[in-house]
């Protein structure tokens, strides 16, 4: 809803004279929370009501988190604008510890991304990782109530809702690479409506759609979803693009890393150059092997 409403203020900003509106949806993916999402039908739970929504008329657009969109759009439906990019790290979480660093051995931490439970578990084995589900107001109170010694979540959306305060630490990118467009919001439209492109062109971030991109490409390159852990992490400077990318066992023992400079202005092709150098560290057998888990 904050991510809605901050559409609707930048639109009518742009357009003082339109009425622009907001159809308040919850959605599978908001639903069921005693599952991990790679267990019951991944990230597209999180947008096809808001796109049936769409296909009958009741919706012109949606807005979503990035990386809860899945890499193949269904036939009919398009990413009209990406807006600028939030602080795309992980954030550490806990009432009593400073890092993961401090946790003592046997620590539960929360998180039901795959991603990061193979990247805490690579560096702290000796930690245990259970799963975590729910808005931010529940899981924080799961950890209030010392479920978890901490809980793993995304810098963004704490800082949208206000919560900043509640971050213990910044997890560096280079120690806890972020999901495929995280930190970043889209906006999807019916496919073919062209005043509706040009209405929302100005709320488009061109180095922030360039970034992500390139970070789709890669995850689509395998099939990507909540399903499997990859990660990967996309930097514009001026015309130059940096991606960074990972693929992992959720037991975070065995991990292909690569990373490849380009051009800005062709970022899917970054993304394939990495999905190649992940590839030749036998980044598929890895995947086959979550797979089977």
């Amino acid at each position: 809803m904050w991510q809605a409403e901050t559409v609707r203020a930048r639109l009518l900003e742009l357009y003082p004279h339109s009425t622009v509106e907001i159809l308040g949806m919850t959605t599978r993916g908001d639903q069921i929370l005693d599952r991990t999402l790679s267990k019951v039908g991944g990230k597209g739970l999180f947008v096809k009501e808001l796109e049936v929504a769409m296909e009958e008329g009741r919706a012109d657009l949606a807005v979503h988190s990035l990386k809860d969109v899945p890499m193949e759009l269904p036939e009919g439906f398009t990413l009209a604008a990406v807006l600028e990019r939030e602080d795309p790290r992980d954030a550490f979480v806990s009432n009593q510890y400073d890092s993961l660093e401090a946790l003592p051995p046997g620590a539960v931490v929360g998180t039901s991304s795959l991603r990061r439970q193979a990247l805490i578990a690579a560096r702290f084995p000796q930690l245990q990782i259970h799963p975590l589900r729910g808005n931010l107001d529940t899981r924080l109170a799961k950890l209030d109530r010392g479920e978890y010694a901490a809980i793993i979540l995304a810098a963004a959306g704490l800082k949208r809702l206000g919560m900043a305060e509640r971050i213990r630490a910044f997890i560096d990118p280079a120690q806890s690479l972020p999901s495929p467009g995280q930190g970043a919001m889209a906006i999807e439209i019916r496919s073919g409506r062209n005043e509706l492109v040009q209405l929302l062109a100005p709320l488009n971030h061109a180095e922030t759609e360039q970034a992500v991109r390139a970070e789709r490409q890669l995850s689509r390159s395998f099939g990507g979803s909540c399903q499997i852990p990859l990660a990967a992490y996309a930097t514009v400077d001026q015309h130059a693009l940096t991606l960074t990318a990972m693929v992992a066992t959720p037991d975070g023992k065995r991990i292909a890393r690569a990373e490849v400079h380009g051009a800005a202005a062709t970022p899917e092709a970054v993304g394939v150059q990495v999905a190649q150098a992940l590839e030749a560290q036998d980044a598929t057998a890895i995947l086959a092997a979550c797979r089977t888990d």
